[in-house]
């Protein structure tokens, strides 16, 4: 939801100041998340503690706020739960396994990742199809500071992406990568990195993130069918946020594009146009 940081306060409350972890339910199989940010240790509520715990995530990137829920998720106290986790493979050719190690121990965290009682499973992961349960999965590199991917899941029919990080060009320029373009290409559903005003974005143009009007020009040219906002800044505050979502809504509306301004605690139907 929230994008570099968790944020608290009377004027974020209405959308949400969790870091990024979103949740795909499809009947009769496990969760499949995609990152795992501070978000995640509201989901691990709403899931069992008694060791039966299963499901895959599929992570964009390292950074902090969207790895530093897992200590935190419950779940994975107890003997016999498991967390599949597909991830980047790194640049320097250290394993994921071997960064989460490096990530969850002392002194930056006090309990080992190797001390949960669940067990944490990885698999590095780059430009790749795959399919977990029932679902189609599509891996692609994103720009973004360190290895980052999105990611494309097909099942039924029904289509979504998830580019929770993105570069834009410095230059400000609306050039969209191939990688983007390919796992939004004719989605139901984009989930898609929003972070920086114009104003914000000349300050932090290469703090690899991009502008509203980037993720407007990816869903137009990939013919997206809906798009949701996501990875709100954590300066920007309920009323900004309304005031962008009237803005962009009314010029997506003209090329057809249905905008969502994401919510914490949101559910979306997936359905596939033909059904909608």
């Amino acid at each position: 939801m929230r994008g570099s940081t968790p944020c608290h306060g009377d004027d974020t409350c209405r959308y949400g100041g969790n870091t990024s972890c979103v949740v795909l339910e499809i009947p009769g199989e496990a969760p499949l998340l995609f990152d795992l940010g501070t978000g995640l240790r509201y989901f691990g509520r709403t899931q069992p503690h008694d060791g039966s715990f299963r499901a895959t995530c599929l992570l964009t990137h390292l950074h902090w706020d969207h790895t530093q829920g897992l200590p935190f998720f419950t779940p994975l106290l107890r003997d016999g739960a498991h967390l599949t986790v597909y991830a980047p493979r790194q640049d320097d050719g250290r394993s994921i396994l071997d960064a989460f190690r490096s990530i969850i121990a002392p002194p930056m965290f006090p309990v080992p990742l190797d001390h949960l009682s669940g067990t944490v499973e990885f698999f590095d992961t780059g430009d790749e199809e795959f399919t977990i349960g029932s679902a189609h999965i599509t891996s692609r590199f994103i720009p973004h500071h360190g290895p980052t991917l999105g990611y494309r899941i097909d099942r039924q029919g029904a289509s979504m992406a998830y580019i929770s990080d993105h570069q834009q060009p410095y230059d400000g320029s609306l050039t969209l990568p191939d990688g983007a373009l390919q796992l939004a290409d004719h989605v139901d559903l984009l989930i898609h990195d929003a972070q920086y005003t114009p104003e914000e974005f000349a300050l932090k143009r290469d703090w690899g993130h991009c502008m509203v009007d980037f993720a407007l020009q990816l869903a137009i040219e990939a013919r997206a069918r809906t798009l949701v906002l996501f990875h709100h800044d954590p300066g920007r505050d309920d009323h900004a946020l309304d005031r962008q979502h009237g803005e962009i809504s009314e010029r997506a509306a003209a090329h057809g594009v249905r905008v969502i301004t994401a919510r914490e605690g949101m559910v979306l139907p997936l359905t596939c146009r033909s059904s909608r």
